[in-house]
């Protein structure tokens, strides 16, 4: 289940409550062609503090820091001791071309030492949430919230719908529990470790098909994760919407880190860069 407090004025982060479901996937080595080249929804290199000029909005303090994957500079998250937001830079989000299937390729790298919560929950990192919602809804009430994030040292992909809890055909994702709810897809290796080094992570999310003659769902919506290349969840089978929400499309980025309250192990610091949101499996950078 995921809980979301509210951080700075109109961005909810979440604090999630939910065992950890682990999916044995086998590994592929895909990287698209020339002719396969994904629909680039948007890209950032972080190279500068001006994101609120390319679009981004929701947030007004970003660090930039110059040990970066590539390019002149990449995004700097730091906690200090004892607290659940990052000091250094907001959370921050992004609109974009409403699309059935989102897919999206970033750079992370987490300090040396990195500590995890010791629980089957946090931190949370970013998300991805639909046309259902507007845009400055939080992510952890929603129609539907997509999570991609490092968890006990694995790569998750998550998705909630608490807030179609009285909707005519309920929640797609799981029953309630303490008021929240998720559905997780993780892979089955450790793949974050303390090596201070940049990892490739990538996500891909498909919509399930709709029987609207039926009035039901069909589990054809995709989940996949890919890690330094390899690909570590594979789902095709998953409902992530019901008929009730026959028009709903990805349309909106968050990125968002944050610990739940006394769930940070020590003071540490978090990396992003070159971050590209498309339609189609983006792939890892050429070099």
């Amino acid at each position: 289940m995921f809980r979301h407090p509210s951080t700075t004025g109109r961005l909810a982060v979440c604090i999630a409550c939910v065992m950890a479901a682990c999916f044995r996937c086998e590994p592929v080595a895909a990287q698209p062609s020339p002719a396969e080249k994904p629909a680039m929804l948007f890209s950032e290199s972080f190279d500068d503090s001006q994101l609120l000029k390319r679009g981004w909005y929701d947030g007004n303090r970003f660090s930039i820091a110059a040990q970066s994957r590539a390019g002149r500079g990449c995004l700097l998250y730091h906690w200090k001791e004892k607290s659940s937001t990052p000091e250094s830079s907001s959370g921050i989000r992004r609109l974009f071309e409403p699309t059935e299937t989102v897919a999206l390729r970033c750079y992370i790298k987490l300090s040396k030492g990195w500590g995890w919560t010791g629980r089957a929950y946090h931190p949370h990192l970013m998300h991805f949430m639909t046309t259902e919602n507007e845009k400055f809804a939080g992510p952890a009430a929603s129609h539907l919230t997509v999570y991609i994030e490092p968890q006990e040292g694995r790569l998750r992909l998550a998705a909630q719908d608490i807030q179609n809890k009285d909707a005519p055909h309920g929640l797609t994702q799981g029953p309630l529990k303490g008021g929240y709810n998720a559905q997780t897809f993780d892979s089955q290796a450790q793949l974050f470790k303390d090596d201070d080094a940049w990892h490739c992570v990538e996500a891909l999310f498909q919509l399930n098909t709709l029987d609207l003659k039926a009035d039901k769902p069909n589990a054809d919506g995709v989940v996949k994760g890919w890690f330094d290349g390899e690909l570590v969840v594979d789902r095709t089978d998953v409902v992530l919407r019901s008929t009730d929400f026959p028009n709903m499309k990805f349309n909106q980025y968050l990125l968002t880190p944050y610990f739940g309250p006394g769930l940070l192990p020590h003071e540490q610091s978090l990396w992003i860069d070159e971050l590209v949101v498309g339609t189609k499996r983006i792939g890892p950078l050429s070099d």
